[in-house]
């Protein structure tokens, strides 16, 4: 009962058996694109110099297209091989002239990374895949060699294991055998290994480096503080607009209401009265349309129930049925909690000008970081209308990229033609 309890599932052994196998097509895969690597530094190299001479430019130009191409699938097979993207590292190309982008090309210092890849690659592949299909063909040459022996010309097979070792009979061959399920076995366990360094050293050389990393992250919050700026002003001058044209308006009208009701008190007693019935519906509009304003600001039952209320609220007076699910620790600090209202707020109403749904369903959930009390906030407003919604085809939802980007959110849209579509925004926040 031990003995067998100490064997792997046979599950497992068939999963592990697939999972090498597949490796064994990359292996062969990533064998030809070395050599097709090679064959691209040797071009660019020659494109190159043909600049320096005054041509080759749209020689160049086409091999760097196609390294980056090659390169990008080896990024891909590298995420998916160790769980975890592997971003791309280009500087944007400008627009001009062959002589501009290409200059451009050549100051990018990922363009001389991949180059440096394509020439590690030819090395390195040597000690990972190509020696793990190396190993399994050794030890399938060696596991049938006795049949290979027998069908092959007396020429052919005969010296295996060099010129000081020769076999004279089918017999003699069986003796190689063994050599087959050894470098079977050393194949079974080295392939997921070997497959995982090369993945390593393709990330750490076509991933961006720390510092590249450091100039993106800069230039994002460079242009997410402009944005949020921006967005602040705009904000600010609708808030001024709206009182100018809504509450001030109101407010002198009511004044010179009263005035008038104050001059007619003893000439026109039925006069003033109609002054002041007009003076206090002035009042109720004018303090609805502040309490309208205040609540664009910053809704009170924002500030008194929290994002789960607010959310609740704001679904029992949609037009449209409203489920809402929240799945929150308690209160989120209130910044984040307001961005996650208007961002909420703005997608339900996309959804009901342009969706034509007949229901919505809003989700927002917290999830902590282990060990931390930080964690990331999502929000998924979904719909089951006509679908075709996009980030840039309209001012809607890029305004709600731009309130999350303050916030270094993100703003996923998936809206295949005919429905259903699904908004979904993440926040990074601590609970």
């Amino acid at each position: 009962m031990s003995h067998s309890s100490e064997r792997p599932p046979p599950t497992a052994l068939r999963s592990g058996l697939a999972l090498r196998v597949s490796l064994l097509g990359w292996s062969l895969v990533l064998l030809l694109g070395a050599v097709l690597g090679a064959g691209l530094l040797t071009l660019w190299v020659t494109s190159v110099t043909a600049v320096a001479l005054g041509v080759g430019i749209p020689l160049a130009l086409l091999s760097t297209v196609l390294v980056r191409w090659l390169a990008d699938l080896h990024r891909q097979w590298a995420a998916d091989r160790l769980g975890e993207p592997v971003p791309r590292p280009y500087l944007p190309t400008p627009e001009g002239s062959w002589l501009v982008r290409l200059w451009s090309i050549l100051r990018d210092p990922a363009s001389w990374r991949d180059w440096a890849w394509l020439l590690a690659n030819s090395i390195t592949g040597w000690f990972t895949y190509t020696l793990s299909f190396a190993l399994f063909l050794g030890g399938v040459f060696y596991l049938i060699y006795p049949i290979l022996y027998e069908l092959t010309p007396p020429q052919v097979f005969r010296t295996p294991l060099g010129n000081g070792f020769r076999l004279h009979s089918v017999q003699q061959s069986f003796a190689l055998v063994p050599l087959g399920p050894v470098l079977l076995l050393l194949w079974y366990a080295t392939a997921e290994r070997l497959a995982n360094l090369n993945a390593r050293v393709i990330r750490s050389l076509l991933a961006p480096t720390a510092q590249a990393q450091l100039r993106a992250r800069v230039a994002q919050l460079a242009a997410s503080r402009a944005e949020t700026v921006d967005t602040q002003a705009g904000e600010l001058r609708r808030i001024e607009r709206d009182l100018h044209d809504g509450a001030q308006a109101r407010l002198v009208s009511l004044g010179m209401s009263l005035g008038l009701a104050q001059q007619l008190m003893l000439d026109d007693p039925h006069a003033a009265q109609q002054l002041l019935e007009e003076a206090r519906e002035s009042t109720t509009s004018a303090l609805a349309e502040l309490r309208d304003l205040v609540r664009g600001i910053h809704p009170p039952v924002l500030a008194d129930r929290g994002l789960d209320g607010a959310l609740k609220a704001l679904a029992l007076v949609n037009p449209i049925p409203t489920t809402v699910l929240t799945r929150l620790p308690g209160r989120l600090p209130a910044p984040v909690e307001s961005a996650a209202y208007f961002a909420v707020a703005e997608g339900l109403s996309n959804a009901i000008k342009h969706a034509q749904a007949q229901h919505i369903r809003i989700t927002v959930e917290f999830e902590p970081h282990p060990g931390t009390t930080a964690g990331l906030l999502t929000m998924r407003v979904s719909d089951d209308g006509h679908g075709g919604a996009a980030v840039d085809a309209g001012t809607g939802l890029r305004g709600i990229a731009r309130r999350l980007a303050a916030f270094d959110g993100t703003l996923t849209v998936d809206s295949p033609p005919g429905g259903p579509t699904e908004i979904r925004m993440s926040l990074p926040c601590a609970s």
